[in-house]
């Protein structure tokens, strides 16, 4: 989609765990927005994972066909828990998915924090 629209930008959990600051200039700088300290400092308290989690406005507990009790819509806010989760035979079966389904993509998923440091000390 890069391709054919010029005006995308891409966002990734992994890079706004890391430094949601530096993730926030980066979306201001893209829509040509610019905010004061004080804005600034309201969002980076308002976006933390476990103050959205506790928001109504953003937990999708007010939903009533997702039962929270079973699994709740946000859970641990943790980079990389999916490998707590996922055996290693489920992890091939979704890669091997993932490049049946999107072959040759431009867009590069980011699993970790680790691989997203390497990744941006690769490209910086």
């Amino acid at each position: 989609m890069k391709q054919s629209y010029s005006k995308l930008h891409y966002m990734f959990y992994e890079d706004l765990s890391e430094d949601t600051g530096r993730e926030m200039d980066q979306l201001c700088s893209f829509l040509g927005l610019s905010l004061s300290a004080e804005e600034k400092e309201n969002i980076l308290t308002r976006v933390k994972f476990d103050n959205m989690k506790t928001n109504k406005m953003t937990n999708f507990s007010t939903i009533h066909h997702m039962d929270q009790t079973v699994s709740p819509f946000m859970r641990k806010g943790k980079v990389g828990d999916w490998k707590n989760l996922f055996t290693v035979s489920q992890n091939e079966k979704f890669d091997e998915d993932y490049k049946q389904k999107l072959k040759n993509p431009t867009l590069q998923f980011r699993y970790d924090a680790e691989a997203a440091s390497v990744a941006r000390d690769m490209e910086g």
